[in-house]
């Protein structure tokens, strides 16, 4: 009996011994997930949103109207992106800092009115450092005065279908009927990424105006977390007393891009802390598999009007499926062109959509666009075209 009596407490002993600890390691697990989120309550919102696919993998509030502060600098970025995209805009251009530009308070990389300054250089000014004036200065450039800016900035807005934003300025400086929301901020800073070449001075974390001159200027990034946690390489910070702590982060690891935005936080350290633990918690349970990248063909047009009659169709953006660790979905791809297609067709115009599929569920859709110029084909081109034909078939 004593033997028995034994044999079963070695038994519950080593039952236990084993099956504590996995039972704590799962607990554990669960509550690192739910703390994660959690410490978005410390936020007034926030938002998680996967770069190529728009999906939402969190949010809090995101549709809550709050003053953006420097944040509103996301949406100068993009136009002065899309101005350089369209050669309106140069970076080796030099631009005259006006006394408007000038007077800007708040952050700024201290342009003196009748200063020369390149496009490049100010656009760190901006990206890094967050400087009103240099923003002012670049949007004086691309629209001719700051008001007409803040028309072209508002124009945009609904241009994105978004609903709940409305700017005054091009700073984010306080000011009447300002405002936005971690969700229109995040949608902002995924068509903002989709100009790469952007995280090339939002990841810079230090840098130099006018090196090597008397009035030589440190530029120091404004996001701590460019320096501090690995795959950051953007977006942008904002605060006044009214907004309090934002962040429009961005972080890349594995081909998955994730954009955070928190608004309205007590500190810089709750704000970043908040920031990383959404990030954590993205990369933690979600991944994507990348379908095409941006620029890649897609399919052919076959124009018989156009000067060349094959004409490349390319993804206009990097097209991903975003889904849960360990729950791949059997997605399928369909290429739809539209109609009716007839040169002469500017590069990157619209000319159909690439859609992907879970079954009957759509996951993405997103435009297809001609890689080249195409023109019209001359009467003398369609002409030799045609006894090409008749000579092939004959």
């Amino acid at each position: 009996m004593k033997n028995w009596i034994i044999l079963l407490c070695t038994v519950l002993i080593v039952y236990l011994g084993v099956s504590m600890p996995v039972y704590a390691e799962e607990d554990k697990s669960d509550k690192k997930k739910t703390d994660s989120l959690n410490l978005a309550s410390k936020a007034k919102s926030a938002i998680l949103l996967e770069q190529d696919t728009g999906t939402i993998l969190y949010d809090k509030n995101a549709h809550e109207k709050l003053p953006p502060a420097s944040m509103t600098k996301l949406m100068t970025l993009l136009l002065i992106m899309e101005a350089l995209d369209n050669d309106k805009l140069q970076l080796d251009e030099k631009i005259r800092i006006s006394e408007n530009a000038a007077s800007m308070g708040g952050s700024q990389i201290f342009l003196e009115a009748g200063e020369e300054m390149s496009v490049n250089d100010l656009l760190k000014g901006v990206a890094i450092a967050s400087g009103n004036d240099a923003s002012v200065a670049l949007a004086e450039r691309i629209a001719g005065s700051e008001e007409a800016f803040v028309k072209k900035m508002n124009e945009k807005v609904k241009a994105l279908g978004l609903k709940d934003t409305k700017f005054q300025n091009p700073t984010g400086l306080p000011a009447e009927d300002h405002y936005s929301t971690a969700y229109d901020m995040a949608v902002i800073a995924q068509h903002l990424l989709n100009y790469e070449t952007i995280t090339e001075y939002t990841s810079l974390y230090e840098d130099y105006l006018r090196k090597g001159k008397e009035d030589e200027f440190w530029l120091v990034n404004t996001n701590k977390l460019v320096r501090f946690y690995p795959g950051v390489d953007g977006l942008k910070t904002g605060y006044t007393s009214e907004a309090k702590y934002c962040l429009t982060a961005t972080a890349k690891k594995n081909d998955m891009r994730i954009i955070a935005v928190v608004m309205g936080a007590e500190s810089p350290k709750i704000r970043n802390s908040i920031v990383s633990n959404m990030l954590n918690y993205s990369f933690q349970h979600f991944e994507t598999t990348n379908l095409y990248k941006k620029g890649k063909q897609v399919a052919n047009l076959h124009l018989l009007k156009a000067k060349e009659s094959d004409t490349k169709v390319v993804a206009s953006e990097s097209i991903s499926v975003v889904y849960k660790k360990g729950e791949k979905p059997e997605f399928k791809t369909n290429v739809q062109l539209e109609q009716s297609i007839t040169p002469p067709l500017k590069k990157g115009e619209k000319v159909g959509s690439l859609i992907v599929k879970d079954g009957n569920k759509t996951l993405s859709k997103t435009p297809l666009v001609v890689k080249t110029e195409t023109e019209t084909a001359s009467i003398f081109v369609l002409f030799n075209r045609t006894l090409q034909k008749i000579a092939k078939y004959n």
